[in-house]
């Protein structure tokens, strides 16, 4: 069992969750997700990974709660344990000296590019970020990237912080803040990453983004997490998570992602879960 350091919602529908896990802690890198269970007779859910502790033993991890699963994780206190805790998964995100490099991060992925950007930093390269939301009040850790980047930007949908809109106007973002990227890394929702992609293609700027799609088992073996990159079956488990993401079957990939709608939604409402948000 692992035991639960920290579960809260740091803005509406988004929780940190820290977990006591020295193992993996020790192994962790940028990039890399876990898959956890809320309990022994729930689904295994893949989360990407915001921050670790090596002394501590500690990993931290942002989701959103969307399913029964995931509202199980949400009810969790402090002190509870989990069964399952399985990582480091996945291939961590290539580092090294790009030169400039902008991160660009939303809802989850927010917390998922912070040590990516931290690496990143480190390995010497000049970083801008930039944070989308659909309202100021769904922002968060500005603080903690502020150290890390030449600048924080902020793009919202309603204007009540930083650029008004959303991300199809990065190219105009670009050229107004004077970055000149020569890698972009992007981490958020599926409709977030495909935007920055269409736009970064035709813009000739390799764009890394962290796919997400539906997992089991997260070792290759279920190939359940197949995408099309580049005209080549990939398993997002393995291969990934990151790919560049101009290379993306997206149409496919949204295509799967719908999949399970509505075996989601049953569930969340006979769990009993939904009745308490």
């Amino acid at each position: 069992m692992y035991r639960i350091i920290e579960r809260r919602m740091i803005v509406p529908n988004l929780h940190e969750f820290i977990v006591e896990a020295p193992e993996v802690a020790n192994s962790i890198k940028p990039g890399n997700f876990v898959i956890v269970r809320p309990d022994e007779t729930g689904e295994r859910v893949p989360l990407s990974v915001a921050d670790w502790n090596r002394e501590a033993g500690t990993v931290t991890s942002i989701f959103m709660q969307v399913g029964a699963s995931t509202a199980k994780l949400a009810r969790l206190k402090p002190g509870g344990e989990i069964p399952t805790f399985a990582g480091p998964l996945g291939r961590e995100t290539e580092i090294q000296n790009f030169g400039t490099v902008l991160c660009i991060g939303g809802c989850y992925g927010i917390g998922s590019v912070f040590p990516i950007a931290r690496a990143l930093k480190e390995a010497g390269n000049t970083l801008y970020t930039i944070l989308e939301a659909r309202s100021a009040y769904l922002l968060y850790w500005q603080e903690m990237f502020k150290p890390l980047s030449e600048r924080v930007i902020e793009i919202t949908r309603d204007g009540t912080s930083g650029y008004k809109g959303h991300l199809a106007r990065l190219p105009e973002i670009i050229a107004m803040e004077k970055i000149r990227p020569d890698r972009i890394i992007v981490n958020g929702c599926t409709f977030q990453m495909m935007k920055v992609s269409q736009i970064t293609k035709e813009m000739a700027i390799k764009t890394m983004v962290n796919m997400n799609p539906i997992m089991i088992d997260g070792t290759g073996m279920c190939g359940v997490c197949r995408l099309s990159v580049a005209g080549k079956t990939k398993f997002a488990c393995v291969d990934g998570p990151d790919f560049d993401g101009r290379d993306v079957d997206w149409v496919e990939f949204l295509n799967r992602r719908r999949t399970y709608n509505p075996e989601e939604v049953y569930p969340l409402h006979k769990s009993g879960c939904a009745s308490h948000y």
